[in-house]
């Protein structure tokens, strides 16, 4: 029965460092800009002048 109470107290310090971890990439701004990075493939590159020779 000691096995499962050591198994709930890993489990609770794991799914606090997931939140931990959530918490510091929301504050970091992991996700601020979710649109430009959809469309970027569908962008043109600008091509240099000298490629065009």
């Amino acid at each position: 029965m000691s096995i499962i109470y050591f198994l709930i107290g890993c489990s609770v310090l794991l799914a606090l460092a997931f939140l931990s971890a959530f918490f510091w990439a929301q504050r970091s701004g992991q996700n601020d800009d979710l649109y430009t990075p959809s469309v970027r493939i569908l962008l043109d590159d600008e091509q240099d002048p000298a490629e065009d020779k």
